[in-house]
């Protein structure tokens, strides 16, 4: 069996008691950065072994996994934070897993564009989720096909390249275009910031800014 198990995107507390139950039983975690998943573990006095999966592996080690889940190990796919698959790894074992009749199950549990969706005060009943922006190529194209885009739009983005990629979207959707940012959600310092893609811009442009970033853009009407 092979579990897909959300992580608190920020507050410890906001774990499910079935991820806590499931965590507790299966044979190994598949953890994108041990560290973080430790730290997890540590505070829910978990102890089970744990093994790096992530983009830069997940190649590599997809058949051995394959191999000991055809034996009968169960396993848990965590990330650093939120629901595995969403913007990290996940979709290659699940899909191979599928192939081959290993069961696979995803527990609800946190991501983090949906509490930002939400608070946004943009509508919510139709939305497309892009995660990140390619760097380079085949972003500027993106951004052209979005620009006729009606339903809400939601990204997420680092805070080193946040105020470009605002900027970008001045561009493209034009600076009274309504948009939300959310940094930090359910830590210590969350903040939402709404208000046009200008009033967004001048804001963060005068500030540090540090965290998760998602942003959430009002479609075109």
């Amino acid at each position: 069996m092979l579990y897909l198990v959300p992580t608190p995107i920020g507050n410890l507390k906001d774990i499910t008691l079935r991820a806590l139950e499931v965590l507790k039983e299966v044979d190994l975690i598949l953890a994108e950065d041990t560290r973080t998943t430790s730290h997890l573990l540590n505070h829910y006095n978990i102890t089970k072994p744990l093994s790096p999966y992530h983009q830069h592996n997940e190649h590599k080690v997809l058949q051995h996994l394959v191999n000991q889940l055809l034996e009968g190990k169960k396993m848990a796919v965590v990330t650093d934070a939120g629901t595995p698959g969403i913007s990290d790894p996940a979709f290659l074992l699940v899909r191979e897993c599928i192939k081959v009749g290993i069961p696979v199950e995803c527990l609800p549990g946190a991501t983090a564009f949906v509490p930002a969706l939400v608070n946004s005060g943009i509508p919510t009943n139709r939305f497309c989720f892009e995660g990140f922006l390619p760097l380079k190529k085949g972003r500027q194209t993106l951004l052209k096909q979005l620009t006729d885009e009606e339903r809400t739009m939601i990204f997420y983005e680092s805070p080193m390249r946040l105020v470009k990629t605002l900027e970008e979207f001045i561009t493209y959707f034009g600076e009274g275009r309504l948009c939300s940012v959310s940094r930090e959600l359910t830590k210590l310092f969350e903040e939402n910031k709404r208000g046009t893609l200008r009033d967004v811009v001048d804001y963060f442009s005068t500030k540090p800014v540090k965290g998760e970033i998602v942003i959430v853009v009002a479609g075109k009407d």
